[in-house]
């Protein structure tokens, strides 16, 4: 996110030896109407939770002054005692557990850590819907139970749906990857997970999450060029194919809480200031029941850095014009009244974005006194790190870990032939790494070592002193690995390689690592496993290429069991069944892309090779979606469609002549459905889950993606066991391409759809 963080962190450092003895002692949520403590509140009729929640907010907002009603637009809200509102601090994190991250959150000795789950570009790999929801429904549950002891808010700022468009971003393992479907499934899922009340009541919310960042934002600092700065030049065909999608899904199928708008600016507009991407699409065509929130200090940042406006003054009404409901920052509190007095912006648009913001708190109960007299009053501090919550964790990792090689079937390793495992790595026996950022304090950790440990006997070696690798203990690490039944290197980055504010310049290893692990793979006497730790990918071909080598793993920032999980997949314990959410580039294409360039399409005419797996033409060193199992999984097409017609009127434009789309418009739509059904069956021993997808390479028109996800979906299987697994295609939504104004188009011709390992021809005709 954050701007704010660099001074708010050291702020909140520094008071921390002030304030701890009152954070550990603190025993009370915050919450408003008091009726227990202040009887007269029980007359107010935004404490009268039997009303409807229009007439609540009309009548808390009716109650406030100006000057009180800007002191709801910060985040760090400002109380009105006279009428039983205490402060309220809007900013905590839930990126894949409760962070410490954000002023509204905090451990103590009552509640000293929180389930840290997988960072999310590893539990994306898992392609499993189901678990993105439980993850978020375990989140949910630990951040009431902080809440009701006084030590979280109720409204986190998660999850980053952005697009994983380019492998240098540093924030890239914030988010469930490149594919516009897997990650508008992912907010859907993550979003209903944490939010979704336990009385079924949809008007009520658990807690209340937020999408973000909006939108195109995915570069962060890289080359002199900052996200406080840049431009992002995008096409309408790239905005709504790719950029939009995810976010659309978040407001519609999600029914999220709260969008977040980006630092960046949008075709010459900050995101926070543009009326069309926040009123316009935000609130009007999607119709966002929440709020839209600044990222932090977003509104000064266009004032001050972007020079968007003159004043100020201009800056506070613009953004509130745009359909801004709350400021990250002071910069709304500090300038919102002068605005006003200006004639810039009418206390009515304050009223709008006030009524925004009571409303979600109420959906929360904040205004139905006491919580711990609600649906979520028992939760508490056993709630936090179960023993099922820490498994939860355990099983994310184990579903996300995608083996990219497995040469002679050397994994799984047998914890009875293995007397002496080599473990080598700076990687291989962190901590902290594992959970990435946005993290917060978690449970306990497992490392990779203490986890393959626990299994057999190891030897460990560092082979560097941290993953920048300036020098590599070769000698040391080749000494272990001749030795040793078989060597685990672990490998990779962590948030001094890739993090927010923090974008690489190359794909490379950092340092000596590569040269750590040829040398070690050559002198090793049995099999070599290399495991990358990482959020994005690296170019790692000549470990690819390497027989030696006979193993990959990629395990992301696996959690807090991540070195329990990698031990389970090493072991055999698990069946690996993760597939990569992104492309992994070869170091030539950073040499002939800039970050910078927004397109995602192809073009021959510059050399221009386009990017992820939709449209990028170049070599790849793996491929969105690879990843092996230990089992064998055959498919078998048992129902597919081979023509499909779309209903137009005698008098259509193309009904009479030869057109190569026609708009994808409620009446074209009809009967468009599609029913996929393929039989898998596991021809191994052993149980295995299998993910499988459904991609469409549509009639080259409109200049459309090679191929995209049109569903996918994962399956268990015992050994020998087979299931048909059925897919419900809409024709219209999901075999539509994107033309070059921003439109919906159904092609016309033959699409091929690629079902699991099978292809199969699908006409579209009129």
């Amino acid at each position: 996110m954050n701007r704010a963080r660099k001074f708010s962190v050291l702020v909140y450092i520094t008071l921390f030896c002030l304030c701890w003895r009152r954070v550990s002692a603190q025993s009370s949520p915050v919450f408003a109407c008091d009726v227990a403590s202040n009887p007269s509140l029980g007359s107010l009729g935004f404490c009268n939770s039997s009303l409807g929640l229009d007439l609540r907010v009309a009548d808390l907002v009716k109650r406030l002054t100006l000057q009180e009603k800007i002191g709801f637009l910060v985040n760090s809200a400002g109380s009105v005692s006279r009428i039983g509102i205490p402060k309220y601090e809007w900013w905590s994190e839930a990126l894949h557990g409760v962070s410490y991250v954000g002023p509204g959150t905090h451990f103590s000795s009552l509640i000293p850590g929180a389930t840290s789950f997988p960072q999310v570009i590893l539990t994306a790999a898992s392609f499993n819907t189901s678990l993105f929801e439980a993850i978020g429904r375990v989140v949910s549950t630990e951040a009431r139970a902080m809440y009701n002891v006084g030590l979280a808010g109720l409204t986190f700022w998660s999850p980053n749906i952005n697009i994983f468009r380019d492998p240098r971003w540093g924030r890239g393992q914030e988010t469930p990857g490149e594919d516009p479907l897997l990650a508008s499934k992912y907010a859907t899922g993550y979003v209903k997970g944490l939010q979704k009340s336990d009385d079924s009541d949809p008007n009520r919310l658990k807690v209340a999450a937020c999408c973000k960042h909006y939108t195109a934002y995915d570069l962060d600092n890289w080359k002199g060029i900052d996200r406080y700065h840049f431009n992002a030049v995008v096409t309408k065909q790239d905005m709504d194919d790719t950029f939009q999608p995810p976010f659309k899904s978040c407001v519609i199928d999600g029914n999220v809480a709260s969008v977040m708008c980006s630092y960046n600016q949008v075709n010459g507009k900050p995101t926070c200031a543009d009326p069309d991407l926040l009123a316009g699409v935000i609130r009007g065509q999607w119709n966002l029941n929440g709020y839209i929130v600044s990222d932090c200090d977003s509104v000064d940042v266009f004032y001050n850095s972007q020079h968007y406006t003159k004043t100020p003054e201009e800056a506070a009404a613009k953004a509130i014009l745009a359909g801004l409901d709350l400021n990250c920052g002071s910069f709304l509190g500090q300038h919102t009244e002068a605005a006003v007095r200006a004639g810039l912006v009418n206390e009515s648009a304050i009223d709008k974005a006030l009524y925004n913001n009571f409303a979600t708190l109420m959906r929360l109960g904040f205004f139905d006194g006491d919580p711990r007299k609600q649906l979520y009053g028992k939760l508490g501090p056993k709630d936090v790190c179960t023993p099922e919550n820490q498994e939860l964790a355990r099983e994310a990792a184990r579903q996300g870990i995608v083996l990219l090689k497995n040469t002679a079937e050397s994994l799984p390793l047998s914890a009875t032939a293995i007397k002496n495992l080599a473990v080598i790595g700076p990687n291989a026996n962190v901590t902290k790494t594992m959970i990435g950022n946005y993290e917060g304090t978690p449970c306990k950790y497992t490392t990779p070592l203490q986890g393959l440990a626990a299994l057999v006997s190891t030897t460990y070696q560092p082979g560097c002193s941290n993953v920048q690798c300036s020098t590599a203990q070769v000698d040391e690490a080749t000494k272990i690995a001749a030795s040793a039944d078989a060597t685990v290197l672990v490998m990779g980055a962590d948030q001094s390689i890739e993090a927010e504010s923090r974008d690489r310049t190359d794909l490379l290893l950092p340092g000596q690592q590569q040269l750590l692990i040829t040398q070690v793979a050559k002198a090793a006497k049995g099999a070599v496993i290399l495991i990358i730790m990482s959020g994005g990918g690296f170019d790692i071909s000549f470990a690819k290429n390497d027989d030696k080598i006979t193993s990959i793993l990629w395990v992301g920032y696996p959690g807090e069991a991540g070195g329990a999980a990698i031990a389970d997949v090493c072991f055999g314990l698990y069946n690996p069944s993760g597939r990569l959410p992104m492309t992994w580039y070869p170091q030539s294409y950073v040499e002939k892309v800039p970050m910078s360039n927004m397109n995602m399409r192809a073009d021959a005419s510059n050399g221009y090779p386009g990017r992820t797996y939709r449209f990028y033409t170049g070599e790849k060193v793996y491929s969105f979606g690879d990843g092996l199992s230990y089992s064998n999984f055959n498919h078998q097409l048992v129902k597919a469609p081979k023509q499909l017609y779309v209903a137009l009127e005698e008098s259509h434009i193309c009904y009479s002549s030869k057109c190569k789309s026609v708009d994808a418009v409620e009446q074209s739509c009809q009967n468009l459905n599609i029913k996929i059904h393929l039989r898998i069956k596991n021809n191994a021993s052993i149980s295995g889950s299998h993910t499988v997808f459904v991609f469409s390479t549509s009639p080259n028109v409109h200049n459309s993606a090679q191929k995209h996800l049109l569903a996918f979906e994962k399956v268990v299987l015992k050994g020998q066991e087979e299931a048909v697994v059925k897919f419900k295609i809409d024709g219209c939504k999901d075999l539509s391409v994107v033309d070059e104004n921003g439109n919906r188009k159904i092609a016309l011709g033959d699409h091929v759809l690629h079902v699991g390992s099978l292809k199969h021809l699908l006409n579209v005709r009129i």
